[in-house]
């Protein structure tokens, strides 16, 4: 767990802004008290360049280059406590390291993230990032997220930040029983926001939480 990690700021970092973008999304349906305090914490601004830091509390995607971005903060929130509604788990991989702003929301959360991304301009700024905030329970990897990290293996949640075309195989198969995968599943506008359980008894059971907008999954490294 790491500690308390807020920068009070000056102006569109400050603590009154940062209580609005909270507000705003209480008013949307996030009602975890723990994802609402590590949002609320964390320095976003920090993960963007330093001329979008002043958007960095609006409720909105913004690029991270690569043709990549960071995830609007609703997203974000929303796809964490889907992902511990039903408890916290131990071990979390995450697909898709980007800008480690969802990193580093996990890992505030949980004991152990094990991270993955494919761009290693992307992967050495994520490293940077989250080094400089002292999380010291990240494992990072540069490699192809489709594959997942098979030499850790069985996690009990599994978080992916771009959108494959349908539930990844070799992933799934990396969920321990009981385990939760959420991840955005389509192409184009067509894509959905799935909550996949890795049943104890065997196989998998899934439910759709809401429409989503992602980048698509790639494949290899960049």
């Amino acid at each position: 767990m790491t500690a308390t990690l807020l920068d009070p700021g000056i102006g569109m970092t400050s603590r009154r802004t940062r209580e609005r973008l909270i507000q705003r999304l209480m008013d949307a349906g996030i009602d975890s008290p723990e994802v609402l305090r590590v949002m609320r914490e964390l320095p976003r601004h920090l993960f963007v360049d330093e001329a979008l830091a002043s958007r960095a509390y609006e409720d909105s995607a913004l690029p991270i280059g690569h043709g990549q971005t960071l995830s609007q903060p609703y997203t974000v929130a929303r796809m964490t406590q889907a992902l511990l509604e039903h408890g916290t788990p131990d071990t979390v991989l995450e697909i898709g390291t980007g800008s480690g702003f969802q990193t580093a929301v996990l890992a505030s959360l949980v004991r152990r993230v094990y991270t993955v991304e494919r761009v290693g301009e992307l992967f050495e700024r994520a490293q940077e990032r989250l080094g400089a905030l002292k999380m010291r329970n990240v494992r990072y990897r540069h490699g192809d997220g489709a594959q997942g990290w098979p030499e850790y293996a069985p996690y009990q949640a599994i978080m992916v930040t771009a959108a494959p075309r349908g539930i990844p195989r070799a992933l799934a198969e990396q969920l321990a029983p009981g385990g939760i995968m959420v991840l955005p599943i389509g192409e184009g506008p067509r894509q959905s926001l799935v909550r996949l359980v890795r049943l104890a008894r065997g196989g998998f059971g899934h439910e759709i939480l809401e429409p989503a907008s992602f980048v698509p999954l790639l494949a290899g490294v960049a």
